[in-house]
């Protein structure tokens, strides 16, 4: 395998972004956010995910695309919360409110006592946050199953409803979105989390619900969706709802 200099690899990452993006590094860098770009980690429809270096530590560094294939889904996503509400439809807006919301939802995660990563720094679409792993990035659920199951759902389950309490709904919980590290749940990518009083909260919430039983199901786990949902909504959940007929 070829090895590149710093140098080298940060003149080969400038090409890859647009200006933007590369001023909005540098100055990241500049305020001693992170020291250096490693490697990439994952390339999304939205996003790219770079592993850097801080002071000897990895740090993950999103990068959102300012011109992202799904840009109407994600504002469509976006005006239904209420923090959000005074969006218009103009691109590079959308990315940079995505880009903020999401860092706001790391750290109400974070006040939610659960397992997530610690947000950093966050600057116009770009946000560092903990990196999560040992030598090597925790492998996501999906291809990484728990020796315990039933324990690993319990805290899963735990998780989200720590989450509700504090006002806040995942929305795209999944295998792919949780991370296994040393047999813990570690709940990472919150672009699509919403405030339970956004008009499409129950909505959202039945789909993580929905996910995380047919996955522990599969493991053998007892998992049942109107438990869960009356687990995590408590004495908000109504009994005529549509979920728990």
């Amino acid at each position: 395998m070829t090895q590149f200099t710093y140098q080298e690899r940060f003149k080969t990452i400038k090409g890859v972004f647009d200006e933007f993006t590369n001023r909005t590094l540098f100055e990241l860098e500049s305020k001693g956010a992170f020291d250096e770009l490693v490697s990439p980690l994952t390339v999304g429809k939205e996003s790219s995910v770079f592993v850097a270096k801080k002071d000897e530590k990895k740090v993950i560094v999103k990068i959102y695309f300012i011109q992202p294939a799904n840009f109407l889904k994600m504002f469509d996503y976006i005006r239904k919360d209420p923090r959000y509400q005074y969006l218009q439809q103009h691109r590079r807006q959308i990315i940079l409110a995505w880009a903020q919301r999401e860092f706001k939802n790391l750290h109400r995660a974070v006040e939610a006592g659960i397992y997530s990563p610690k947000p950093l720094h966050w600057l116009n679409h770009i946000i560092i946050e903990e990196f999560i792993g040992d030598e090597e990035p925790a492998p996501p659920l999906k291809d990484a199953p728990p020796q315990n199951p039933k324990k690993f759902y319990d805290e899963v389950v735990s998780g989200m409803t720590k989450l509700y309490k504090k006002g806040l709904i995942h929305g795209d919980l999944s295998s792919f979105n949780i991370l296994n590290y040393r047999e813990k749940p570690y709940f990472i990518d919150f672009s699509q989390a919403t405030l339970t009083k956004a008009p499409n909260s129950q909505e959202l919430l039945v789909r993580d619900v929905g996910n995380i039983v047919r996955y522990f199901q599969k493991r053998g786990v007892k998992a049942d969706a109107e438990k869960v949902m009356a687990r995590i909504m408590g004495k908000h959940l109504k009994k005529n709802s549509p979920e728990t007929e």
